[in-house]
């Protein structure tokens, strides 16, 4: 199937479609006329004698050479060519499918100049399989991502690597077996091709919906851990959430009581119980992950903006008859977007770990066995499993740092201000990878808790999780190699399993509408 892109109104679940469908993408023909009249504006400059930057002159700090008409084609490749300075790790071919589509959303706004055969030849290449190897490290978010999107149009232009059929190989053989012709770029196609914030958004995306799945799946495990420690619900009290007002608190709270309703643990001691409160990782989950998930949703409507926003420079205003350098490549609002995705997912894992702690702690988890094993002394259970999700919860920290903070000059102090929003998003994979350990070993400690009050039981949403959980990983009744049953908790996590199987799937949805 093909997603069809309506510039300036596609939607993050359009998108999302693409990354996760593998799906192609073809721009609406609605954008057709826009595209060929900002084309022809730009074949006229090109041919004049004034000098318009980008189109008949140098680039940057070298924006002041002119460049003669029978040389601008060259120009076009040489920039290109030049710019190909990506380093490191390939991005993964999903996230460069939604680059290219991104791209293609900026340029069919019909301010980029690009002609007609330049979209045409992305969607081609979205629709055959050919995907550029992007190197993932060498942009630091101004004038665009040049290094990873030069990589991208270096492709279309039969230089590079691509992946195709599953194989790396040259992009002149790929094109040729997929039955396409290299393009020859005009006045400015490098240019538009190249600025732009297309590759730190794709990757800011990615990071959003995996912090999404890892959110949601820890309100599932909260309400796990809290029927373990034999918890109260009192704090989740839908007055005590309205009061306050906020949307992912009151979300969060109402999830979790759904999510407990008809658990016999909890009526068990509903009376008479003496303690006063519950820990903060317990009672003040609606406050921390909900605020967490608050950000969540401001950051994903930056990034659905900044998605159908057009990013390159010099912008072909057809309207007003210019051709107008400006500095809408600069990725600020990407940056800033990712640096609070990464505090959301920092602090998500943090009070997650604190209730991994918690259940392991005889002193503190109320009768459950020391690290969560019959026989401890000669068992061991989840004590370095916890261990594990500290190290993590640290190394998280540690990257929630701002990047957007970190600027520094470039290209002979011409671009003396950049975002850094590469390694912003970048470091999103990192960290959800991270979190989904977390929530993962949590879901263990939870369902391994539960099990200790037998004969009672939770609640019939979370006997389903459980189930979908032990499915994977089962009990631990003695010491095992712990590695395999980490590495499936997680995976059930980041996949989106473990919240589908008590469908928070739609709770998630309906916070982010």
């Amino acid at each position: 199937m093909t997603v069809i892109l309506t510039p300036g109104l596609t939607t993050l679940a359009q998108l999302q479609d693409i990354w996760s469908g593998n799906k192609a993408a073809v721009l609406h023909t609605s954008s057709h006329a826009g595209i060929l009249a900002a084309a022809e504006m730009v074949v006229q400059a090109a041919s004049g004698d004034v000098a318009v930057y980008g189109i008949n002159t140098g680039f940057g700090k070298l924006a002041s050479v002119k460049i003669a008409a029978k040389d601008v084609t060259t120009l076009q490749r040489n920039l290109i060519l030049s710019h190909c300075c990506g380093v490191g790790d390939a991005l993964d071919v999903p996230t460069t499918r939604l680059m290219m589509a991104l791209k293609l959303l900026s340029l069919g706004r019909g301010a980029s100049g690009v002609a007609m055969a330049t979209t045409a030849m992305i969607e081609a290449m979205l629709e055959s399989g050919v995907i550029p190897v992007i190197p993932s490290q060498g942009s630091v978010g101004a004038s665009g991502d040049l290094a990873p999107l030069a990589h991208m149009a270096a492709a279309m232009i039969g230089e590079g690597e691509t992946i195709y059929d599953g194989i790396r190989m040259p992009a002149a053989d790929a094109l040729a077996k997929a039955g396409l012709t290299p393009i020859t770029l005009s006045a400015k196609e490098g240019l538009a091709l190249i600025n732009g914030t297309q590759f730190s958004t794709a990757c800011a995306l990615v990071g959003l919906w995996g912090a999404w799945r890892n959110a949601s799946a820890a309100v599932l495990t909260c309400a796990l851990s809290t029927d373990a420690i034999m918890g109260s619900t009192a704090p989740l009290h839908d007055a005590i959430h309205t009061l306050r007002g906020h949307a992912g608190q009151i979300a969060v709270a109402r999830a979790q009581r759904a999510l407990m309703d008809g658990s016999e643990i909890r009526e068990s001691h509903r009376d008479g119980d003496m303690r006063v409160q519950d820990p903060y990782c317990i009672r003040c989950q609606p406050q921390v992950t909900g605020a967490a998930m608050d950000l969540l949703h401001f950051a994903g409507r930056t990034l659905e903006i900044e998605a159908n926003a057009v990013t390159d420079n010099p912008l072909v205003l057809v309207d007003d008859g210019l051709i107008v350098s400006g500095g809408n490549f600069h990725a600020e609002p990407v940056g800033f977007a990712a640096d609070q995705i990464a505090v959301a997912v920092s602090e998500i894992g943090a009070i997650s770990q604190r209730r991994v702690a918690l259940m392991v702690d005889p002193t503190l988890s109320f009768d459950l066995p020391p690290f969560l094993t019959l026989d401890p002394g000669l068992n061991s259970g989840l004590m370095i499993a916890e261990v594990t999700t500290a190290a993590l919860m640290s190394e998280n920290k540690h990257l929630a740092n701002p990047c957007t903070t970190d600027s520094t000059p470039t290209s002979a102090n011409q671009e003396d201000h950049v975002s850094m929003s590469a390694n912003a998003a970048r470091r999103l994979l990192r960290m959800n990878a991270n979190l989904s350990v977390i929530i993962g070993v949590e879901a263990m400690c939870g369902a391994q808790g539960i099990e200790f009050r037998a004969p009672l039981q939770t609640s019939p949403a979370l006997r389903d999780a459980m189930a979908t959980l032990r499915a994977k990983v089962p009990t631990i009744e003695k010491d095992r190699y712990m590695a395999p049953s980490i590495q499936a908790a997680a995976k059930l996590v980041s996949s989106g399993d473990l919240a589908a199987s008590v469908a928070l799937s739609n709770f998630v949805k309906g916070h982010t509408e």
